[in-house]
């Protein structure tokens, strides 16, 4: 029997366009013969989900505004409350995945009100999805744990920080301004001064109400690896790839990454001496157990050529892209893991997660009780 997908994609962030093309790659590669998919929609202004109707083989999803609002019922074993003409109550859905990307998806929140309803999904929990998402907390706990980061400061509206203080305590006048809770290089950007400086702050508030400012990294190679955690909690890291941007684009932003179809090249695997490589991947899967991740993480390091000691963990994405272009489902499938392999192994993880979380207490078994309403078969 095929077990009931819910994919969750949109989302209210800024990544909510990134999401619906990762969902799409995702959609096409779920086995029809092992997976009954139902894509549910997040609107980018509301934060309202809504139901769509199931999946064809080899069909994407798209957003709609059409459908039945629907919720998660907590305790509901993975069944949807949908606010239908009668009001119904679903099948419970084996897994979700979720394929969100930034605050309000990828942040803890919906892994809360997924945990709450009892049912499994692909990815990082709670703790793992808030700590790694929040740069500022993900580079202190990175540093606690050893790993070496770019130096960096946060500041706030509250707590503000000036040009020629992070280029003091930075020690560069170089500078990389960013918000501390997004994704896909979103609000990121470089200074030399202090009339950039404010423009970035003024740009990077407009995401987020805390910004980091971190030192730049001359001549930086960005090195990718992706992470796989097997269903009995094995860690497993691919082959590195590089992130090699245009020199019209300068650094590896949003434009370079989404935009222009040249902004970038993906360079698999990257040419890296065995040993550095194995040590920079051992870095990738220790940044991977700092930040408490599960499932799947995509962890992204700086490598300066010029520097034998200079390697920073820049940081953990834990719900990574899954676009036509992006580097997580690019590294395994040059790995010998193709994107339907590679999705069979998120669902089996999160299937035996749960069934840990059930086994010690953590959680209910998927058996919610009945709730009023006629069922949506």
């Amino acid at each position: 029997m095929r077990k009931r997908v819910a994919l969750l994609f949109g989302g209210r962030s800024a990544e909510h366009e990134v999401s619906i093309l990762s969902a799409g790659n995702v959609a096409r590669a779920l086995d029809p013969d092992r997976y009954a998919v139902t894509p549910i929609a997040i609107d980018k202004e509301t934060g309202t989900w809504r139901l769509c109707p199931p999946l064809a083989a080899g069909e994407a999803p798209a957003m709609t505004a059409e459908g039945p609002l629907v919720a998660f019922l907590p305790g509901g074993g993975g069944r949807l409350a949908i606010l239908s003409d009668p009001p119904a109550v679903s099948e419970p859905f084996d897994v979700v995945v979720p394929v969100l990307h930034g605050p309000n998806g990828e942040d803890g929140t919906v892994q809360g009100a997924l945990d709450l309803a009892g049912v499994p999904y692909v990815g990082s929990g709670v703790i793992g999805s808030a700590t790694a998402m929040d740069k500022d907390v993900a580079k202190r706990l990175m540093r606690d744990a050893g790993l070496p980061i770019v130096p960096f400061v946060a500041a706030t509206a509250g707590r503000p920080v000036s040009y020629a203080e992070a280029a003091a305590t930075l020690e560069s006048p170089v500078l990389f301004v960013k918000p501390a809770n997004m994704g896909s290089s979103v609000g990121v950007s470089r200074v030399t001064d202090a009339a950039q400086f404010d423009q970035a702050l003024a740009h990077a508030f407009g995401y987020d109400a805390k910004i980091l400012i971190e030192r730049a990294v001359p001549r930086a190679r960005e090195i990718e690896y992706a992470v796989l955690e097997t269903p009995e909690g094995e860690v497993r890291v691919s082959p590195p790839g590089e992130i090699a941007p245009a020199a019209a684009h300068g650094f590896y932003g949003y434009d370079a990454k989404y935009v222009d179809p040249d902004g970038a090249a993906l360079l698999i695997p990257a040419a890296l001496e065995p040993a550095l490589a194995e040590r920079m991947a051992d870095l990738a899967a220790r940044a991977f157990a700092a930040l408490a991740c599960a499932g799947l993480a995509r962890v992204d390091l700086f490598l300066d050529p010029a520097d034998p000691e200079g390697i920073f963990v820049n940081e953990v994405n834990t719900l990574p892209g899954f676009t036509a272009i992006s580097m997580y489902p690019k590294l395994w499938d040059a790995a010998g893991l193709g994107p339907r392999a590679l999705l069979d192994a998120l669902v089996a993880h999160a299937l035996a997660r749960h069934a840990r979380a059930v086994a010690t207490g953590r959680a209910a078994p998927r058996s919610g009780p009945d709730a009023a309403g006629a069922p949506m078969r």
